[in-house]
């Protein structure tokens, strides 16, 4: 099988990328030749990564702003992203939130509701819409980017740990679903990452890295670009057999 990282004519939708992780993943895709959507809730911030990628690679990028919370502001993002390339084929869900009081005793349901629309409820909503625009150009593969953390849990942090708990259950329903499709679906669950997310952790908390680290194998903390051969390997043609798999990039931290 003649497969490698050429995503030539492909187009790849990374929603959350203007930062973090998601901002890594965007340049790998364009590194190697796929068109991109950049997308967060901010257009000023997606027009800017654009260009970014552009001066770079001389990526064919598509900036365009989309709350993957709001239900019904989904179907037009995908609707303009068919429009503007006429195919859709990787789709990484990325986008995600991680309030810094999502204990089991927070009272204000309010924000366990907006962590679950934003990180379980978004991906569901977006897979589901892009799946047809995948299985009639022939099939594509959708990653859902989950965490460690879902498989151990821990204080103050039960709404993230939760929502992506549902979201490794839901890859595994969506890939026998979407098989028939051609159509693969898997999860990544990252460990601790050098990001703006964990930052905030680490100011709130200090020692927070430190701790971190301690708990992996290679007691180090990630940089963002590491998960970019992960990411790519599961959208490209290299993983052919592989779907319904949750693949754990944390430098040897235990699942559990």
């Amino acid at each position: 099988m003649d497969a490698t990282f050429d995503f030539s004519g492909k187009v790849a939708i990374v929603t959350g990328s203007t930062k973090g992780l998601g901002r890594a993943m965007v340049d790998g895709f364009a590194r190697f030749g796929a068109k991109v959507v950049v997308s967060s809730r901010k257009q000023d911030l997606c027009d800017a990564v654009a260009q970014e990628l552009r001066d770079a690679h001389g990526a064919d990028v598509l900036p365009l702003a989309c709350h993957v919370g709001e239900w019904d502001a989904i179907p037009t993002f995908v609707d303009a992203v068919v429009e503007r390339f006429g195919r859709i084929d990787m789709l990484v869900n990325n986008a995600g939130i991680n309030p810094t009081s999502d204990s089991l005793s927070d009272t204000d349901i309010g924000l366990w509701r907006k962590v679950f629309q934003v990180n379980l409820e978004g991906p569901l909503r977006m897979s589901t819409l892009v799946a047809p625009v995948m299985r009639d150009n022939g099939g594509g593969s959708i990653v859902n980017i989950a965490t460690v953390g879902a498989y151990s849990g821990g204080p103050g942090v039960g709404a993230y740990g939760a929502s992506k708990a549902g979201l490794i259950n839901m890859t595994r329903t969506m890939a026998k679903e979407f098989a028939p499709w051609n159509i693969r679906v898997n999860s990544l669950c990252p460990g601790p990452v050098k990001s703006e997310l964990t930052e905030g952790a680490e100011r709130m908390s200090p020692g927070f890295y430190e701790r971190a680290a301690s708990a992996t194998a290679l007691k180090r903390v990630a940089e963002t670009e590491e998960i970019i051969g992960p990411v790519l390997y599961l959208a490209s043609d290299l993983s052919s057999f592989v779907t319904g798999d949750d693949i754990v990039v944390a430098g040897g931290m235990p699942r559990g």
